[in-house]
């Protein structure tokens, strides 16, 4: 099992929004990096996002030239499972929706080697119930990072009921060494943030829905008068709707409290397609400058 300093060469499932921060992150900070995706027009984007933002720390002096070039150089990227054979470490960033995790466990834990921990980087599914399905239970863990990854400095490391200690701490250790600070939650729905800020932004949304308030004032009034940096309903935008959606079907499903129950007006938004920033349009139309209400 991988110990705690061990962990060298990093693999990483999905080349979305978050798998391409933490690949980014961990180039940065020294790791051989495999990024995997099935889509190879996903991950050309993926290359070009993480080289574009990587130019942009450079301009602002955070990282020299020299550490973007050797960071890129690290990073391979690949469309087939077998790549990550000599990975001591498997971060999954598919979408939140545990019937895809556990496709994916049964097509990559065959190319996995014995030792190899694989993470997922949910933000509500149970970490016990995914690790029972990917068949390694004992090396199997939540390392929960938060978008942008290069900027937000938390990971939330997450034990199932099963992991083993030594995985636990391997993972810790790994996410320090990426410059994160670690909390660690119990194995609830939700964990600890999505647990409280997924509610408050769906109770915004309610606020919406039953005319408490316009976009506006709900945001300018979290804003101003709870000194939120932005206000819930922008920040939904940010995180994307459909992930707020199935954040909240998680909870309500798994802790079975109608205070959970997701706002209708937030389903109707997803069925439309309006999943905020990513579609251009949410609460929020992007196609102007600055982003106007849609309500």
């Amino acid at each position: 099992m991988t110990a705690p300093g061990a962990i060298q060469r990093v693999g990483v499932l999905g080349a979305g929004a978050m798998g391409n921060g933490i690949a980014h992150v961990a180039a940065l900070s020294g790791f051989e990096i495999v990024l995997v995706d099935t889509a190879q027009g996903v991950l050309d984007k993926s290359l070009a996002t993480m080289e574009k933002n990587m130019a942009r720390q450079v301009e602002k002096n955070t990282i020299d030239a020299a550490a973007r070039d050797a960071a890129l150089a690290r990073v391979a990227r690949s469309t087939t499972h077998d790549a990550f054979a000599a990975c001591d470490i498997v971060i999954e960033a598919v979408p939140e929706r545990e019937d895809i995790k556990r496709a994916v466990y049964a097509q990559i834990i065959p190319h996995l080697a014995p030792h190899a921990i694989l993470a997922s980087n949910t933000s509500s599914i149970s970490i016990t119930r995914l690790g029972t399905a990917s068949g390694i239970a004992e090396r199997f863990v939540g390392m929960h990072f938060f978008n942008p990854v290069p900027m937000m400095k938390l990971v939330e490391i997450i034990s199932g009921i099963a992991t083993a200690p030594a995985t636990l701490a391997a993972v810790e250790d790994l996410a320090k060494r990426m410059g994160k600070t670690t909390i660690v939650a119990a194995d609830f729905s939700g964990f600890i943030v999505n647990r409280i800020l997924v509610p408050m932004i769906n109770e915004a949304i309610f606020a919406l829905h039953e005319g408490i308030g316009t976009i506006t004032s709900i945001d300018n009034g979290m804003k101003l008068g709870a000194a939120h940096p932005m206000g819930p309903l922008t920040l939904a935008d940010f995180v994307g709707l459909d992930i707020v959606l199935d954040v909240m079907r998680v909870l309500h499903e798994g802790l079975g409290e109608d205070k959970y129950r997701p706002c209708p007006l937030l389903v109707n938004y997803v069925a439309a397609g309006w999943l905020g920033r990513k579609t251009g349009r949410g609460f929020y139309d992007y196609a102007t400058n600055p982003p106007v209400p849609t309500r």
